[in-house]
């Protein structure tokens, strides 16, 4: 439980930093970063190659600006830090990932009254099940789309929690559903 506290702030300094830069790039520039984004992904490798997946072109690894390795916590964002991927590596959970999504609803309800939960599903990450929540989280007059992935390794809690704008929902949701449809774990 003190991971997914963690976890929150980590969320909240991330959605404070994407509100704070509300820069917007020129229509032809946006058009041709998303064109680019689609065609390339890099690969991701964790915990020993147990867990991987891919992220979109033009987000590069933050961890020692927001997290360190040796908390078990990778940070992944682009430049203006508006899209960011935070997996935490968590401690060992007796409670059901439905349970724990459940949680991670109730203390985000908590901080934002009008939560749009859009989704909360059973998935499966190679041959290891999850649970993924979809959500629009607000901060500071400004939307997110939050896409978080709850999956277990040896009982041990594994997060990854992908945050995009919601200026336009259905790319959001795209890009998070190709994240999260390349995750691994093995």
């Amino acid at each position: 439980m003190r991971h997914i506290t963690q976890y929150m702030g980590i969320l909240l300094v991330v959605l404070g930093l994407a509100a704070c830069d509300q820069k917007k790039d020129d229509p032809q520039t946006q058009q041709e970063n998303q064109s680019a984004s689609q065609s390339q992904h890099q690969n991701i490798s964790l915990l020993e190659g147990k867990l991987t997946f891919s992220l979109p072109q033009g987000m590069s690894d933050q961890t020692g600006k927001l997290g360190t390795e040796s908390n078990n916590m990778h940070v992944y964002a682009n430049n203006s830090g508006q899209q960011a991927v935070i997996v935490i590596i968590g401690d060992e959970t007796a409670l059901t990932l439905p349970q724990l999504s459940q949680k991670l609803q109730d203390q985000q309800r908590n901080r934002d009254p009008q939560l749009q939960v859009v989704a909360d599903k059973s998935i499966t990450l190679g041959h290891t099940p999850g649970q993924q929540l979809d959500s629009v989280v607000s901060t500071n007059n400004h939307s997110n789309w939050s896409t978080v992935v709850l999956a277990k390794l040896n009982n041990q809690l594994i997060t990854l929690q992908i945050s995009l704008p919601a200026d336009n929902q259905s790319q959001s949701q795209s890009i998070a559903s190709q994240i999260v449809q390349s995750i691994v774990i093995h």
